[in-house]
């Protein structure tokens, strides 16, 4: 019989003091299991559990990084768009941020076309419209701080 097992016969009642076998020495260790029981047995639930948290917070991490690149992307490319638009012979800047309001207001939240600005600008002498947009940078879901973000679109100006 191995040691544990004979350890844990002997504080299960089997046998008395004087009749245990070799192994044992015969001596009854009065529940106290000297060696047995200690290591690893049960942690296989609790490390399951801290693993599992760190790989949740990963996970949510990493798809929160998603969203803000998404939004980010978003107001870029719809500031860019309303750029080209305001450029147009026949079109204001301000037909521009209203093209940009539009498109981010159809892609994510009107809460994200709220400051949209269109003007002109000359760069090496040549007339460019610029529209910016300034909206919050969702850092917890869709929430966040107020204009943290800011992204601005050129295109030069027709007929300028």
């Amino acid at each position: 019989m191995s040691p544990r097992r004979a350890a844990y016969a002997n504080d299960a009642g089997s046998g008395d003091a004087e009749s245990g076998d070799a192994e044992s020495g015969g001596v009854r260790t009065g529940g106290v299991r000297s060696g047995v029981g200690t290591g690893d047995a049960g942690s296989a639930p609790v490390e399951f559990v801290l693993v599992g948290v760190l790989l949740t917070a990963l996970f949510l991490g990493l798809l929160q990084l998603g969203l803000d690149l998404h939004v980010r992307n978003v107001l870029i490319a719809s500031a860019s768009e309303g750029a080209r638009y305001g450029a147009n012979a026949d079109r204001s800047p301000d037909d521009g941020a209203a093209r940009t309001r539009q498109l981010i207001a159809q892609a994510l939240s009107t809460r994200f076309a709220g400051d949209v600005r269109a003007g002109l600008a000359q760069v090496d002498g040549a007339g460019v419209v610029v529209v910016t947009v300034r909206a919050p940078l969702p850092v917890f879901a869709w929430f966040g701080p107020a204009d943290s973000l800011s992204v601005s679109g050129h295109a030069l100006r027709e007929g300028a």
